[in-house]
């Protein structure tokens, strides 16, 4: 593989993107979407927005540190992936990041459970219109996208539907201190790991730095493409297609010299879905069904230092 392919979703029906991303997410499980119709200016807008929350003292940044509902700001070095299965890791991210999540109001039944809960917002002025405008068109751009994953899988195209009716959301915005040159092999902006959920849609600054393990080990740099999304399928969408499609290990290291910012959107199933191999991909071994709250809880509580402490 010498590069990732790119899906372009103008003037192409269903069927055809189906058939694309069948071919693309069972070969490498990354790929570029391309003409997605999210207008410029929204991605432009959540940029800006996130170089200025990241430019705040950090006294600022602090007063809305994750809470348990995980929203809010999280401080450089304080996540390790320790559930990564491609790599032993021992040294934290070297990255901070906002994290902004589906929005559950008090008066909402589910409000109170794990990760269900209200968003935590800066005092910035102008910041949260262009951060939930971003979140909304890339919310609604999945939605539409269901239907030829749901084909390419050999199913009738509302058959995902069910599963997103209170999807779990994050949008997260991050930047990435430069690295140094002749920093240790094992030191990363974010280290090799696999998505927990569904699936991932990330946009990109110009600095690069993402980098995608092909099947032979190596790496493939995933540089940043004008007008594109690079997207990739997570942990949950790989078991739900019994393998099928793959869950590719990826890693960041930001030796641009300068830093690096970008916004990755995921969108995952309910809380309570149940992920039960999918009809047309089941074999002679499938994985047994679980609860992918479940399975989402037991990895931040593990991966993330503000839990444990809470836990402490």
């Amino acid at each position: 593989m010498a590069e990732l392919p790119i899906i372009r979703f103008a003037g192409a029906g269903d069927p055809e993107i189906a058939a694309q991303l069948d071919a693309t997410f069972r070969n490498t499980g990354f790929c570029y979407f391309a003409d997605i119709g999210i207008d410029p200016a929204l991605t432009q807008g959540v940029f800006a927005a996130s170089r200025r929350f990241h430019a705040l003292p950090r006294a600022d940044k602090d007063a809305i540190a994750m809470n348990r509902f995980h929203r809010g700001y999280m401080a450089p070095k304080s996540s390790i992936i320790e559930t990564s299965s491609v790599a032993q890791v021992t040294k934290p991210n070297d990255s901070e990041s906002f994290m902004l999540m589906h929005e559950v109001a008090p008066d909402d039944p589910r409000f109170g459970r794990p990760l269900d809960g209200p968003n935590q917002w800066p005092a910035l002025p102008s910041f949260r219109e262009p951060v939930e405008a971003y979140e909304r068109a890339m919310h609604a751009f999945c939605l539409r996208l269901l239907r030829p994953m749901a084909l390419a899988l050999g199913l009738p195209d509302d058959w995902l539907l069910p599963f997103f009716q209170q999807p779990t959301t994050f949008l997260r915005l991050l930047h990435y201190p430069p690295q140094a040159k002749d920093a240790p092999d094992d030191a990363f902006g974010s280290a090799p790991h696999t998505d927990y959920g569904f699936i991932t849609i990330l946009a990109q600054d110009d600095r690069g730095g993402l980098e995608v393990r092909r099947s032979d080990g190596t790496w493939l740099p995933a540089p940043p493409i004008p007008g594109t999304w690079v997207v990739n399928v997570a942990d949950m969408l790989s078991r739900w297609t019994n393998g099928r499609w793959q869950s590719t290990p990826h890693r960041v290291k930001n030796l641009s010299g300068g830093d690096r910012y970008s916004c990755p959107y995921f969108f995952d199933m309910a809380m309570d879905s149940i992920v039960d191999v999918v009809p047309t991909c089941r074999g002679a071994d499938n994985p047994p069904p679980v609860r992918y709250g479940d399975y989402l809880m037991e990895r931040l509580d593990r991966n993330y230092a503000y839990r444990k402490s809470a836990a402490a």
